[in-house]
């Protein structure tokens, strides 16, 4: 994965994201709107900018990227230098794409201009949302309709006798038909019941037989012991102790509370290694990038 994939994934997580020595990628969330012009309803949104005064190294992005490709927070720092100096050398002469944040330019005053993708959004809330247009309403005029005119008591006696019995078969033949239909209906739908009812009690009265059933398989994973961790305090009250585990675990260390020492102190740490020498070089970055009071403790 390139570098610019790491941040794509970090802004889903965060509200802002720094590449040590460039600039920080900042979002800022804003609510659904509505454009009464296109009559396009837009759902709530991150919406993204670059800050180029942001060049501190909070550790986030390293230790993102040192986990993603299992190398060292050092190597991870040192990737992140590299892809930097290539996004530098390419914004002399073209524009940076960076996955679907967006892309960056310079200026006429050699200052980095970023565009952000607008068809990305980075609110996991509004996954699956998309924009909705519809079409504008128009006001139909209203129709005024004429009334029939009706017929005089004069004419209606003028109607011949025998039209009147006419009329007055076809109305009973038609109530015999919708009587003799009714009751058609009315048999088929009872008819359909019974067999219905029929293949439900087949259906619970079966039985499935697996004769060759498909052997278990039994799983033996020991899981890794982390026996040597990196100390960033020690805590006499609880809540004070967890402050500092979600301070740490903000700024994407795999931290955790490892206990009490001698003390009856809480003890809290930036990450838990297998082996000492995974350890040593971890405390020398955080020694150098976060905290000189780091130590490292054996368990």
């Amino acid at each position: 994965m390139t570098l610019a994939n790491y941040i794509n994934d970090l802004l889903y997580r965060y509200d802002c994201v720094i590449v040590p020595n460039f600039g920080g990628f900042v979002t800022n969330t804003i609510g659904a709107r509505v454009n009464t012009t296109t009559h396009t309803m837009y759902p709530p949104k991150k919406q993204l900018t670059f800050n180029a005064y942001l060049q501190h190294n909070d550790g986030l992005l390293a230790n993102y990227i040192a986990s993603n490709k299992n190398i060292s927070f050092e190597q991870a720092t040192t990737f992140i230098a590299e892809e930097v100096a290539k996004w530098n050398k390419d914004l002399k002469t073209t524009a940076v794409e960076v996955a679907s944040v967006g892309s960056l330019s310079l200026n006429e005053a050699n200052q980095v201009v970023f565009e952000p993708n607008l068809t990305s959004n980075f609110l996991t809330a509004s996954f699956g949302l998309a924009e909705v247009s519809t079409p504008s309403v128009e006001r139909v005029k209203e129709v005024k309709v004429k009334s029939l005119p009706t017929v005089s008591e004069e004419k209606s006696k003028t109607i011949p006798l025998y039209i009147k019995r006419a009329a007055a078969a076809a109305v009973f033949v038609g109530v015999v038909y919708v009587g003799w239909n009714g009751i058609q209906n009315q048999q088929q739908q009872e008819l359909l019941a019974n067999q219905e009812e029929s293949v439900q009690k087949k259906i619970q009265s079966a039985t499935f037989v697996i004769d060759n059933p498909l052997p278990t398989i039994n799983l033996n994973v020991t899981k890794e012991a982390k026996n040597f961790h990196i100390i960033a305090g020690a805590f006499q009250e609880v809540h004070n102790a967890e402050n500092k585990l979600a301070e740490l675990q903000e700024k994407g260390y795999d931290a955790s509370i490892i206990g009490k020492n001698k003390f009856g102190l809480i003890q809290v740490a930036f990450a838990s290694y297998a082996t000492r020498s995974e350890a040593r070089k971890a405390l020398e970055t955080i020694k150098e990038m976060v905290s000189e009071d780091a130590w490292l403790l054996a368990k």
